[in-house]
């Protein structure tokens, strides 16, 4: 499994590199990205949401009414569910919705590499810099691949601030580390666009 390392120009610059099977052509198990992606989302729930029950609001807890004869069903408090103003009934609780993955996670991402290298939607990229953060610079580089008009996810092998501020004002433009590297995002973008010296570190991590 070979792929030409191309440069920002968009040319190939005469060399190829080998992707291992055991990361992208592995047998893809669907289950495990839907696992994988839902823990994602569900970390980014904030989890605050919280309303008051009856216990909680300020009112009078005097009986309203007498208990019989009233023709009316019987009520203790102001406070109660069924009168407005009252507390709400088994309302929202902050709550935590992450769960926990282990060796599934990285089952799902090597299945989304496998589904993004078997739909030629992976470019390996021989290096890239620049001296300040520039949107134009970073914008003539996807032009140059031909991918402006795609969602593309550029992998570093480190963080590289330049790139990244470059990047931060195209909607369509992500930029991760191989350490931030996650199904959801892999997935998400039409396209990866891989530096080579990422390469190995994802496969690193990933076997």
């Amino acid at each position: 499994m070979e792929l030409a390392v191309v440069n920002v120009e968009g040319k190939e610059v005469g060399k190829s590199v080998n992707l291992p099977d055991s990361v992208f052509g592995i047998e893809p198990n669907d289950h495990a990205i839907y696992l994988d992606v839902k823990q994602y989302l569900a970390a980014q729930r904030q989890g605050t949401h919280k309303s008051k029950e009856r216990a909680e609001i300020t009112g009078s807890t005097k009986k309203i009414k007498k208990q019989k004869g009233t023709g009316t069903a019987r009520a203790g408090s102001i406070k109660s569910p069924v009168f407005r103003g009252g507390g709400r009934a088994f309302g929202p609780r902050p709550r935590n919705y992450d769960f926990k993955l282990k060796k599934l996670k990285s089952l799902a991402r090597k299945s989304a590499l496998t589904y993004k290298f078997k739909g030629e939607e992976i470019k390996v990229l021989d290096t890239i810099n620049f001296d300040s953060p520039k949107t134009s610079e970073y914008l003539k580089v996807l032009n140059n691949l031909s991918l402006a008009d795609n969602k593309t996810l550029l992998v570093l092998p480190e963080n590289n601030k330049n790139v990244y501020l470059s990047s931060r004002n195209l909607g369509n433009a992500n930029v991760k580390t191989v350490n931030e590297l996650n199904t959801y995002d892999i997935l998400h973008a039409d396209n990866l666009i891989i530096l080579e010296e990422a390469l190995s570190k994802i496969t690193e991590i990933l076997n």
